[in-house]
């Protein structure tokens, strides 16, 4: 629990707080928009070009095309339940549903990391590839999020045909980042990251302690015009994790892995992202509203998953293996 508790105190996380304090205070700072949408891009390209190395680096030995299936099945549709309670429970329009059930599909890199160390402590370290499922688990969510987004703004008489819909989701530009940067990294392999990784590992906190020092700044300062964190926003924020979560233990316990794979499983899908998500949406879906889908992601779902939620699922695998 200390160790949780800490995690609290991670450098991106407090740049998020500055901002968002700074916007509550009227404060005039600002991050200009292309250095904005520059931080998205150069996130995107770090992580899937690192997760790419990292399948490179373990092969696809024993258990990772399991693993692999489980995170690609988890992150593709676990938007669509998110979605359907977004919409009906939480009463969102259909743009922002699809925004923040895309970042209930796709994961936390500083969730993930603080339950793995948490798992080792308690000796029940997960596999090593888990860091590549990781990766691989970025994507389908925006991919299902944008799908979402726009079969249902094309429901009516003019409805998109699904061949036309598929070809705009898989070359839109966020898209294409983070698959082609994946597959870069699959390439090149160790060897071909090295002398690139002072850019890409070495100078990745500090983008991400900026991107989410802007990140703050828009989300407060749209939550202070619209006051959009309503009860049924906040209950959604921690009933999501609670079912997903479970449902990634039971579902990692029923495919044998053993119980810290299971447990990590578990926290990857009750995890949202609050980087690639973010990131992509300013991009893909710039009329979605970051004070609502960072508030939920990042304001309630990730310190939730800190302080009480990797301790839960810990003790389901533990119960379940």
């Amino acid at each position: 629990m200390d160790q949780s508790l800490a995690a609290l105190g991670n450098p991106a996380v407090l740049f998020f707080l500055l901002g968002a304090l700074a916007a509550f205070a009227r404060s005039d700072l600002t991050v200009p928009d292309a250095v904005a949408k520059g931080l998205s891009i150069f996130l995107m390209m770090s992580i899937g070009l690192r997760g790419g190395v990292e399948v490179a680096h373990v092969g696809l030995g024993s258990g990772v095309a399991t693993a692999a299936f489980l995170g690609l099945a988890l992150s593709a549709l676990l938007p669509i339940p998110a979605y359907l309670a977004l919409r009906y429970v939480g009463r969102q329009d259909v743009i922002n549903a699809a925004a923040i059930a895309g970042h209930y599909g796709s994961v936390s890199v500083v969730t993930f990391v603080t339950g793995h160390d948490i798992l080792i402590g308690k000796g029940l370290a997960p596999a090593g590839y888990m860091v590549a499922v990781l990766a691989i688990m970025e994507t389908p969510a925006i991919i299902s999020a944008l799908l979402l987004a726009g079969r249902a703004r094309g429901s009516g008489e003019t409805a998109t045909p699904m061949s036309e819909l598929l070809r705009e989701v898989l070359v839109n530009g966020s898209v294409v980042l983070l698959a082609g940067s994946f597959a870069v990294g699959v390439i090149v392999g160790d060897a071909g990251f090295k002398p690139i990784a002072p850019l890409f590992d070495g100078l990745f906190r500090g983008a991400l302690c900026l991107f989410l020092l802007d990140m703050g700044l828009v989300a407060a300062r749209r939550l202070i015009d619209a006051r959009l964190l309503t009860a049924p926003l906040a209950m959604l924020g921690v009933a999501l994790p609670l079912v997903q979560g479970t449902l990634g233990v039971v579902l990692g316990t029923a495919l044998g892995f053993a119980a810290g794979t299971a447990a990590e499983f578990g926290i990857l899908a009750a995890s949202a992202s609050y980087i690639a998500v973010p990131a992509a949406m300013r991009l893909a879906m710039p009329t979605a509203d970051p004070g609502r889908y960072l508030t939920m992601s990042l304001g309630i779902t990730f310190p939730f998953n800190i302080i009480i939620g990797i301790t839960l699922y810990t003790s389901l695998a533990l119960s379940l293996a």
